[in-house]
């Protein structure tokens, strides 16, 4: 265990990671870093969680923390790891997949917490390799949020680590809003999250790594659908991140009762999930 007293800075991280992915490789069955990293304490900047509050479109000076706000906070510690040369998939192409986010009372903004991630393990995917990071938030030695992310590093696979498909097809989620995003989202995000990824900034840079315009962070989408549905105190959020979000563009926000989606103006899924309440 390695504790820090200082948030990492995510600028060299990110660098650190592109500079080494040319030389990684890949695969399931590499070695991966075992060490987990605690950042204590954790305060919370008011300005910056306004910042991120207005930005996602949750209420602002209620003095608790969205659901999601953990994740920025323990972000640059998984960056870390990620970025470390014994961490065996590259950085630069990595896709965030999913999320899985327990949220067991209440946070509020003004307390100290502690922070930490490591890396629980790889699996293999039928395009690649996932990597899977956990991330954990205490309060008095209680865990009270804890996320579990899926991030996949797409490179040849054999044909057995294909996987079956998962259940039949749902009943549709009807659509209750439309969303008009402007080409700043990704800058505001990365403000106020500090995630600067070249791909969510400009036209660009986005172009330089195949993609015709800026993207949306994957994290804004659900928080953005967090923040119109709502969600109890103790909590349990399931997230699929199934294709970007293009800025600027307009998108469907659609629920019904625990499951939500992000879609085009057609059938086009952009991220999908479910949101129910954590029962003792």
């Amino acid at each position: 265990m390695t504790v820090l007293t200082r948030t990492p800075a995510l600028g060299p991280l990110l660098a650190r990671g592109a500079l080494r992915s040319p030389f990684k490789r890949p695969h399931a069955d590499a070695g991966f870093p075992r060490s987990r990293l605690v950042l204590a304490p954790v305060r919370i900047d008011p300005a910056r969680l306004a910042a991120y509050e207005r930005v996602c479109g949750f209420a602002t000076g209620d003095e608790t923390l969205p659901v999601t706000y953990p994740h920025v906070l323990g972000f640059p510690l998984a960056m870390s790891l990620m970025s470390a040369r014994d961490f065996p998939l590259p950085l630069l192409g990595l896709v965030h997949t999913s999320i899985e986010i327990t949220r067991r009372t209440a946070l509020a903004s003004g307390p100290e917490y502690e922070l930490a991630v490591q890396v629980a393990g790889l699996t293999p995917h039928r395009r690649g390799t996932e990597a899977h990071v956990v991330t954990e938030m205490r309060t008095g030695g209680e865990i009270v949020w804890e996320s579990r992310s899926t991030y996949l590093a797409r490179h040849r696979t054999d044909t057995g680590a294909a996987r079956a498909p998962e259940g039949g097809p749902e009943e549709p989620v009807p659509v209750l809003a439309e969303w008009r995003l402007g080409d700043d989202v990704g800058r505001r995000y990365a403000a106020a999250s500090g995630d600067r990824n070249p791909i969510h900034l400009h036209p660009f840079t986005a172009r330089l790594f195949g993609f015709p315009r800026t993207v949306a962070h994957g994290m804004w989408t659900v928080a953005r659908c967090l923040a119109a549905h709502g969600a109890p105190d103790a909590v349990r959020v399931r997230a699929q991140f199934r294709a970007p979000v293009l800025l600027p563009g307009t998108v469907a926000y659609a629920a019904r009762d625990q499951r939500f989606q992000l879609r085009d103006g057609r059938e086009r899924v952009h991220v999908e999930g479910e949101i129910r309440p954590l029962v003792p």
